[in-house]
């Protein structure tokens, strides 16, 4: 992901007359030791009658000396250099064990060749009082030289100074006041004094606009520049000279591009040299361009690619619009904490210490932006099996028609909140909320914690254990006990109200609650009253004699919703509730009642709940069927909210899917936060739901990218599933159109590049989303079955595209639900609420910027308008082990992907292929190259599937893990003369195959990275470091090549992963050394050498080369160095 720069340095003296100059030298060539890669160079001087000799100084700077022979009127220098700005970590480096602690001593040797850099010039009172306050006690070296560097930076205030020379010390401390110049100088004289080598180095100072604004720290340079700039450098043995910038109290990073390092600033100088005397005017710029940029996570287009694809994007719009496909499209995106990546919670864990907090926080500024007048609800997530605890679900209902859902967001109280809430306001509200709904008070029940059981539980503990002690940790289930302990066990816990909608009254009804204890005692646990409700324990119809309330069919067509706010406050403004004057005491009915026999009294069973936990009132909603109810009941809650002015939180049951609803959920899964993100109608408003959702999310400090140790760039790990439907089921394409599902499949699957240039690290048979023809040997022959099946154009039976493909998009196991194309909502048999129509794409990868998520959707907008302009329906392709030998590799993929944007170009829609660039760089990063003569080998990042082991205990019980110490690299030739060289890879000859290009090749290789305890073939070890060849068999030798480690290749093993997308970058560039070939002539694999004693000269003809293997039949475009080819 490098940036290429070019810098233009001029500095111009004009002279009022012509004058005599005597030899110039100018130091403004990169030193040999810049990091930064200097692709040129120029020097252009004025007048051009002059002399010219390029030296190095003792030192090893350049220099450039100059020799005007005639008076001049003027002097130019002109500098104009390219370089690459890769990114470097100023702290990949080693030390010396006798170093790694500060202070310490040089050996006699090294101090004597470091004299000059440990010659102290100058001293005085300031400088000594300053290094009093340095912490010169036994301390890690790194964090010694930061603490040191910090401190001079916060002490000396930056300003620009044009007067020539260095300040003394003892003057910038006075002044407290000094350029770079001064402060780097300072700080080389303090670090003599502290008895480390030091020295001065003027250089280029280089800072690039960041493409984001840090959430932390200083945000950085507003445009692109360039100046002259100076700094310290300070050695330490094994690490060499490291820089320190005491300006910004950084170390020196890419952006510092060194030109001399001295042991003084006065041979430091950018130019020195002397004229007659006269008048000068002097001129001087410093300037600098990006003129080439690699695609990259933050910035993946320029804002021209961007204008391009917005027009694309409503260029489809027109033709879905025309052809009435009535498309909707939403996402299931997920993210992770950018502050703490290592944390369980954030890998594998469903819930954690700040999940909960981090999707609360990014629930509000999605309801604020999304949903002003929407509801905030608290719910209950999933609960798997093996999970001690259900997951919370954070939802955002609004209504489709833009009228408010929850007037006041004054009264839906915050989570960071106590509003000091008691069983007392819990009580007041039910009593209120009850006459507001036209019921009597005598149906509240409060409910009670069962106080046998937790002193059942508390007469269980050991003796000597004190529960309600601090220092005590203990799981939740004891966590609550000690609560529940500490507090009034026998006040109610809260107060539930039986609740039911009377068709025939149209309005709230309710029923009695009688309990065989004559209290209704919560189910124990902690959670919501709601979910803790004994219904068990009251009395039941039998099952034939119950009113099954049927689930609200999706397709039928529902009325326009009112105004349930005004109708409440209205019905219920005048209300008086009649009460018994004795309520405790039951009535019996006249013996000679009208009706034949005693009447049946219903007992409802659904509730709602008032109880006030942790200083906040929660109303638990009971389960509906009708989305109308729901309001009316919602409305009385928020009335009665205002009316005593008590926030409450709302819980329980979410309302009944509804298309007049929108609904935004943020959930937790395993690893990451999962955001349901509402479906968008047309391109304009998908760009807005996408970008808005990831810039609220990056300042509420969740990220969309994490990185493994060793630098390698991947997503959440959540996935981004993407929704396709309508906004009604009855709308969908799909459903009206089951041969555009057709279409997508066909076209998918003959375009393995979609699937593997957006996935994740985990694919395969036996990953969370296979493709149709990786998940069972004869799905294909099957699928073209049902494919025949199936009718082109509209039809009336909505349920046939689901009866079709239900038993074939599935995985090995026949999990419906992973597949790469998921219709678990399409039409299920099931229940209404699986007949949604959609489509699920769940094979993606969390793309880590909003625009790249937005192509992706781009893409798939694109490929459904042409596929409902003209289906696509051809034979299915048997790829065979093709799929995982070819399509493993980044140069197959692209391949694929040009002729997948072809096709669009074809149809009318000029997709362009550059706009996939950044999502190859994600997911096949280039690790390096090399140059050979005429010729350049290139090694990408490669995609490797992951088996399945077999069952194995652990101490969570019986699990399965995966094997992913195999990796796959590609390896690219251009340039290559096939008849003369060949490229091996330990010593073992490349499978190459051409590409069409004339001297192209590429391959991959497979190989054991790192030795896991379980794994396949354990007793093959691990094939690091990689080293590749370009051999000359003509005379049996390399001419060069290129080393791959895949761990630092200086045996550094990091602990923490990288905090962000620079630093895993830094982590993949120390790996690659583009050097290291093999050298001196080629030897014999074992079985070669061991003819030699049988041959007359007693060794074997030369020259050698590696020779030919045998081509795996099942994957001949690979070399695995796991295998070995001939007889086994």
């Amino acid at each position: 992901m490098a940036i290429r720069i070019a810098i233009n340095h001029r500095t111009e003296y004009l002279f009022d007359r012509p004058v005599s100059v005597s030899p110039h030298v100018v130091r403004l060539r990169p030193a040999p030791h810049t990091r930064s890669p200097i692709e040129s160079y120029s020097l252009k001087v004025l007048p051009q009658e002059h002399f010219i000799n390029w030296q190095q100084d003792p030192f090893g700077n350049y220099l450039a000396r100059l020799v005007f022979p005639e008076p001049v009127e003027s002097l130019c220098f002109e500098v104009d250099l390219v370089a690459d700005i890769v990114v470097i970590n100023p702290f990949d480096f080693f030390v010396e064990k006798y170093a790694e602690h500060y202070p310490f001593r040089y050996p006699p040797e090294l101090k004597k060749q470091l004299a000059p850099y440990l010659e102290i010039t100058e001293d005085g009172p300031l400088l000594r009082e300053w290094l009093k306050g340095v912490n010169r006690s036994r301390q890690e070296v790194n964090n010694f030289l930061v603490d040191l560097n910090q401190q001079l930076e916060k002490d000396i205030e930056y300003t620009i100074r044009l007067q020539p020379g260095v300040q003394s010390c003892e003057e910038t401390l006075e002044k407290a006041l000094g350029s770079c110049r001064d402060t780097g100088w300072l700080l080389v004289q303090i670090l003599r004094h502290l008895g480390l080598a030091a020295r001065f180095v003027s250089g280029y100072l280089l800072q690039l606009t960041p493409d984001e604004k840090p959430l932390d720290g200083p945000a950085g340079t507003d445009h692109d520049f360039t100046d002259l700039h100076a700094w310290a450098e300070v050695y330490l043995p094994g690490a060499g000279w490291l820089g320190l910038d005491p300006t910004s109290g950084l170390f020196a990073g890419e952006g510092h591009i060194p030109l001399a390092c001295t042991p003084h600033p006065v041979s430091a100088a950018p130019i020195t040299g002397s004229t007659d005397e006269c008048e000068v005017d002097f001129r001087f710029s410093n300037t600098v361009r990006r003129i080439h940029e690699d695609p990259r996570v933050t910035k993946p287009y320029t804002d021209g690619q961007w204008q391009m694809i917005q027009a694309l994007g409503n260029r489809v719009d027109a033709a879905l619009e025309a052809g009435d496909v009535r498309l909707t499209l939403g996402g299931e995106p997920t993210f992770v904490s950018i502050d703490d990546m290592e944390a369980a919670q954030w890998n594998d864990a469903a819930l954690g210490e700040h999940k909960r907090a981090l999707a609360g926080d990014l629930l509000l500024r999605l309801w604020r932006h999304f949903a002003p007048g929407g509801l905030l609800h608290y719910g209950q997530g999933k609960w798997y099996p093996g999970e001690p605890v259900p997951r919370w679900s954070l939802n955002c209902f609004w209504r489709s028609d833009g009228q408010p859902l929850w007037r006041d967001p004054q009264l839906m109280a915050r989570d960071d909140a106590d509003y000091g809430c008691g069983p007392e306001e819990a009580e007041r509200f039910a009593a209120r909320l009850t006459r507001q709904l036209g019921l009597p008070e005598h149906y509240l029940v409060p409910g009670y914690e069962d106080t046998l059981y937790y002193l059942w539980k508390d007469g269980g503990q050991p003796v000597n254990v004190d529960l309600l002690g601090n220092d005590l940790k203990r799981p939740d289930e004891r966590r609550r006990l000690v609560e529940l302990l500490a507090g009034d066990i026998g006040k109610p816990a809260g107060f539930a109200l039986p609740l039911r909608w009377d068709d025939t009254r149209q309005g709230w009804k309710s029923s009695a609650w009688r309990f065989r204890r004559g209290h209704m005692f919560l189910t124990p646990g902690d959670s919501p009253m709601g979910l803790r409700l004994p219904l068990d324990a009251l009395p039941w119809v039998a099952e034939e004699e119950r009113d099954i309330e049927p689930e609200r069919d999706l397709f039928a067509p529902r009325p326009a919703l009112g105004d349930y706010y005004s109708e409440v406050t209205r019905r219920f403004s005048h209300f008086e509730a009649t009460q018994d004057a004795h309520p405790e005491i039951t009535q019996q009915e006249p013996a000679d009642s009208a009706s034949h026999g005693r009447r049946r009294v219903e007992v409802i069973h659904t509730a709602l709940c008032i109880e006030a936990r942790k200083g906040i009132l929660h109303v638990f909603l009971p389960p509906m069927t009708d989305l109308e109810h729901y309001l009316d009941l919602l409305a009385a809650v928020e009335l009665t909210a205002a009316q005593l002015q008590l926030p409450v939180r709302i819980e329980g049951y979410e309302p009944p899917r509804d298309w007049r609803m929108k609904k935004l959920a943020v959930t937790p899964d395993p690893g990451v936060i999962e955001v349901n993100i509402h479906p968008a109608h047309n391109w304009q408003e998908l760009v807005g739901h996408t970008e808005t959702l990831y810039a609220e999310a990056r300042l509420a400090r969740l990220g969309t990218e994490k990185f493994m140790l060793d630098g390698r760039h991947t997503g959440t790990g959540g996935g981004n599933h993407v929704t396709l439907g309508a906004e009604t089921p009855s709308d969908s394409p799909f459903l009206r159109r089951p041969d555009l599902l057709r279409s997508l499949l066909t076209f998918w699957q003959h375009h393995p590049g979609l699937s593997t240039l957006f996935s994740g690290m985990f694919i395969g048979p036996t990953s969370q989303a296979p493709r149709v023809d990786e998940a069972r040997d004869e799905s294909l022959y099957e699928l073209e079955i049902a494919f025949q099946q199936m009718p082109d154009g509209e039809i009336a039976e909505p349920w046939l595209v689901d009866r079709l493909l239900r038993n074939l998009l599935v995985d090995v196991t026949g999990n419906t639900h992973r597949a790469e194309f998921c219709i678990d909502k399409l039409y299920s048999p099931d229940s209404p609420t699986g007949r949604l129509g959609l489509v699920v794409l769940r094979a993606v990868e969390m793309p880590p910027h909003a625009r790249m998520s937005l192509v992706q959707m781009l893409l798939l907008r694109t490929l459904i308008a042409r596929f409902w302009q003209e289906p696509y329906r051809h034979r299915l392709v048997r790829w065979g082990t093709e799929l995982h030998d070819r399509f493993m590799l980044p140069h197959y993929v692209w391949a694929d992907m040009q002729d997948v944007v072809c096709e669009l170009q074809r149809a009318g829609f000029p997709f362009q292929l550059e706009w996939l660039a950044p999502f190859l760089e994600f997911r096949f990063p280039h690790h390096g190259s090399v140059s050979v003569q005429d010729m350049r080998l290139d090694l990408n990042a490669a995609l490797e599937p992951w088996h399945v082991l077999g069952e194995e205990m652990s101490n969570q019980g019986t699990a399965r893990f995966v094997d992913s110490s195999v990796e796959r690299l590609q390896i690219r030739v251009s340039g290559l003369k096939d008849e003369r060289f060949v490229v091996a890879c330990n010593g073992r000859r490349v499978p190459l195959r051409g590409t069409g290009t004339h001297g192209e090749y590429v391959a991959g290789v497979r190989f054991r990275a790192w030795q896991p305890p379980s794994a396949l073939h354990p007793t093959i070890g691990v094939h690091s470091p990689l080293v590749f060849d370009i051999i000359d068999t003509w005379n049996g030798r390399s001419i060069g090549g290129c080393t791959y480690h895949v761990s630092h290749p200086g045996g550094r093993h990091y602990d923490i992963f990288p905090v962000n997308a620079y630093e895993a970058e830094s982590r993949r560039i120390s790996r690659f050394w583009n050097n290291g070939h093999t050298g001196g002539a080629i030897k014999p694999p074992p079985e070669y050498a061991e003819l030699a004693k049988f041959l007359p000269e007693g060794h074997l003809p030369g020259p050698m080369a590696p020779p030919p293997e045998e081509i795996n039949p099942e994957y001949p475009g690979t070399l695995d160095l796991r295998y070995r080819s001939g007889c086994a």
